[in-house]
């Protein structure tokens, strides 16, 4: 799975804001397409957001259920995490869980992933997690 074929990229009629929430420590990259899609630029299917956290229905899901979950600040990958980011972390992921419940598929059970640098399969330079459910996953996954 890539990251290229994340989101739909239809422009959106209404003006740019800068994304609000988030502690605002990285801002926003004008040219980040995730940045862009948070701040209702280029619309996407949206499923959550928050005062710190968007999900995105996939465009090209690889699973029934494949949405994408990523902070509103602009984090380009897990490689830049710090401590300091624990609490978004833990959003981020109690977001992820409550929605697997919503859509059905916590019990059967689901994958959350993240891509990290081009070798990793990463090609949004934004960090976003995976969340994939709804049929059986198999190991390795690529």
């Amino acid at each position: 799975m890539t990251d290229s074929d994340a989101a739909e990229v239809a422009p959106n009629d209404s003006s740019a804001q800068a994304p609000s929430g988030g502690e605002g420590r990285r801002g926003r990259d004008p040219d980040c397409l995730f940045c862009r899609i948070v701040a209702d630029e280029i619309a996407a299917t949206k499923v959550h957001e928050d005062e710190s956290i968007v999900g995105i229905r996939d465009i090209a899901p690889r699973a029934p259920t494949h949405v994408l979950f990523m902070p509103r600040e602009h984090i380009p990958s897990a490689t830049d995490l710090t401590v300091a980011d624990g609490p978004l972390l833990g959003r981020l992921f109690s977001v992820a869980a409550d929605f697997a419940r919503s859509e059905g598929i916590a019990d059967n059970g689901y994958r959350i992933v993240a891509n990290v640098g081009r070798w990793g399969g990463q090609t949004v330079e934004h960090l976003h997690f995976h969340l994939l459910g709804g049929r059986s996953m198999s190991w390795p996954p690529g």
